[in-house]
């Protein structure tokens, strides 16, 4: 195969599924919103059941459903039948997805799950399958063709499986009014939910504090600045700060004056230095940086010096 067959397949096969998708709008119907109210008003857990495939699709809608309140399990449909069927507790919702609803494991498992009496929702390419028709509620996810050449291998029908959970889920994090601060209590180890929650006030308490007075010398200046390995300390006045002094300004410093001997921290501070809110978010002060092109930042708690945010920080903690 030639290097233009290879991308003429590969943009017919993105195409395909791509309109095969748009198409699921019409599958969007009366019966789509009685199942998202379903799993809304329920009392218990969403379980997803599938096989092949189709329980790798349900593994990730299980996924995204707990990461967005509403809580689910995946269950096997071959692993159901052989005691599995015990992790369905009286108030869940189940949801069976098959594209053709007729496989044998399915046809053997509707039956039991229908002896249990929990609600069934069906996610299925064809409505009047076995599972179409005994399902309590049936979201279409029909499609035309598979992308495979020869119209067999799981593609386009597992993206529209796929598509429907997340529109399912979509619709229920909205119904739950879920916040991007929920978000982040469920993502708190990962570089995402950082960026939701980490503050400012968690970056500086890694840090030292560096800080010399107005008339502090540069022997004084340099060996704070040495010392607390951020690369900057700041000039307080009292309480207030009223510049800083990075390794840049020592060495334009160095570069303007062959005797310093005489000069103080105020001589040689940047005035009015960028400063944030100790309560800020974490990728608050990562805009702040990256428009100033600066590498620190004096964080405040009111008026009053805090500590400082270094760019190392935010690296550290994977929010760049």
């Amino acid at each position: 195969m030639s290097t233009s067959n290879i991308q003429t397949l590969a943009k017919e096969t993105i195409e395909l599924q791509a309109k095969a998708i748009a198409n699921l709008v019409e599958s969007v119907n009366d019966d789509f919103e009685q199942a998202v109210k379903l799993i809304y008003n329920c009392k218990g857990r969403v379980v997803i059941t599938g096989i092949g495939k189709s329980a790798i699709i349900a593994n990730k809608i299980v996924a995204t459903m707990n990461s967005t309140g509403t809580p689910a399990i995946f269950m096997h449909a071959a692993d159901a039948i052989h005691g599995d069927l015990g992790n369905i507790q009286q108030d869940d919702v189940v949801i069976c997805i098959s594209k053709s609803g007729n496989t044998p494991e399915i046809k053997v498992l509707i039956p039991l799950l229908k002896n249990f009496k929990n609600p069934l929702i069906a996610i299925t390419g064809n409505k009047t399958s076995f599972l179409g028709t005994q399902a309590n509620h049936v979201l279409n996810s029909y499609v035309s063709k598979e992308a495979c050449p020869n119209n067999l291998a799981p593609t386009t029908s597992t993206t529209a499986q796929l598509v429907m959970g997340d529109a399912l889920a979509v619709a229920l994090l909205n119904l739950r009014g879920f916040t991007s601060q929920d978000f982040a209590r469920y993502h708190p180890g990962g570089a995402l939910g950082k960026a939701l929650y980490l503050r400012v006030s968690d970056l500086i308490a890694q840090n030292e504090k560096p800080q010399v007075s107005p008339e502090a010398s540069i022997k004084e200046v340099i060996v704070e600045i040495s010392e607390k390995m951020l690369g900057v300390t700041a000039v307080i006045d009292k309480t207030e700060v009223i510049g800083v002094i990075t390794d840049g300004d020592l060495r334009r410093m160095l570069k303007n004056n062959d005797d310093f001997a005489h000069l103080k921290a105020k001589d040689i501070m940047s005035a009015s230095p960028k400063t944030i809110s100790h309560d800020a978010m974490a990728v608050d002060a990562l805009e702040v940086l990256e428009a100033n092109d600066i590498s620190q930042i004096i964080a405040l708690k009111n008026t009053t010096y805090a500590g400082v945010v270094h760019i190392h920080n935010l690296v550290k903690e994977g929010i760049i």
